[in-house]
């Protein structure tokens, strides 16, 4: 099972005991996977459609629990994915459906329908406990969150930009920062920083998912620790490697054009240490000097060689080069 399958199987089970949230939630999921038909005789039939067989249990649940109205359901396959089956719950009777349907605020007092079922009215959402259970129904309807060990990654699907717009500023309210991005023809509210996505969790009270998703992040906090100090630690050793792979090149030059007996006793003394030691640190080439010097001061006579050996080599240039004129 996906984690996103795992969330919506734990929050379809999550069921508020007040009747106001309920209804926020049962409002969430008509608007993003719901639809009324109208009959012949003007009669509504209130219907949603769900390939999530969790998504099917708690709506059955909530409009028995908040309203005890029983609703139909079929089953079929469906025809594009063979593997899957898809969900309809129907509410037949014309005043069960219009009794929800103004309950939700997806009808206004005229009976007028909100267009493509948006909310008329914004008092069923206006309790944060309600807003907490929109959203919870609004990511059963139209909702999913990618693999946490992948990436970090929360989306809500909506038909069109009015509802982006809604469901993203209810998102927002908590102090999260939901972007609308166009996707074909949907528009998807996302949320893409990993420690907000762990407070919408908590916000929908997926509390299980939540200490799993804080599990792997925490995992994968720490292998990004090691991984950075190990690849700080590689790029130090390369550069002490670098560096005194050069001084010895130094070291070298010097000792064949003029050899040590040229340079000062302390000179001479870190130059021999520096050809002994190549993998040494300027702090253990210090400590291995009598008397013991600092690391600032091992640096300081090895930029003296390094200076040296450059002039000697700027010498040797324009003895050749001066050779080269004459015999021009």
């Amino acid at each position: 099972m996906s984690f996103s399958k795992d969330v919506k199987d734990e929050l379809s089970r999550q069921l508020s005991p007040a009747r106001h949230c309920q209804i926020a939630e049962i409002a969430a999921l008509i608007s993003l996977c719901g639809r009324i038909m109208i009959t012949e005789k003007d009669s509504y039939i209130l219907k949603i459609q769900t390939e999530n067989v969790t998504v099917a249990r708690k709506y059955f649940t909530l409009i028995k629990k908040t309203f005890n109205i029983n609703t139909e359901i079929s089953i079929k396959q469906n025809a594009y994915l063979k593997m899957s089956k898809m969900y309809s719950l129907s509410i037949t009777d014309h005043e069960m459906a219009l009794k929800i349907l103004q309950a939700t605020k997806l009808i206004d007092e005229n009976k007028e329908i909100g267009e493509n079922l948006s909310i008329m009215s914004n008092l069923v959402i206006q309790n944060s406990c309600c807003k907490r259970a929109f959203i919870r129904g609004a990511f059963l309807a139209a909702g999913s969150i990618s693999d946490p060990e992948k990436t970090y990654h929360f989306e809500i699907v909506a038909p069109n930009e009015a509802k982006a717009k809604q469901l993203q500023a209810i998102i927002n309210s908590f102090d999260m920062d939901a972007k609308i991005v166009i996707r074909k023809k949907y528009y998807v509210v996302y949320v893409k920083e990993g420690s907000q996505i762990v407070d919408l969790l908590n916000i929908m009270e997926a509390h299980v998912s939540l200490m799993n998703l804080e599990n792997v992040r925490i995992l994968k906090e720490m292998r990004n620790s090691i991984n950075r100090q190990v690849n700080c630690e590689a790029a130090n050793i390369n550069k002490t490697v670098t560096a005194a792979t050069k001084q010895i090149e130094d070291i070298l030059y010097i000792k064949d054009q003029i050899g040590f007996s040229e340079l000062t006793e302390g000179l001479e003394e870190i130059a021999i240490l520096r050809t002994e030691y190549p993998e040494a640190s300027l702090k253990e080439l210090g400590a291995l000097l009598s008397p013991p010097i600092g690391k600032s001061g091992v640096n300081h006579r090895l930029r003296k060689i390094s200076i040296l050996a450059d002039n000697l080599r700027e010498q040797k240039e324009e003895v050749n080069y001066g050779s080269k004129e004459n015999i021009d």
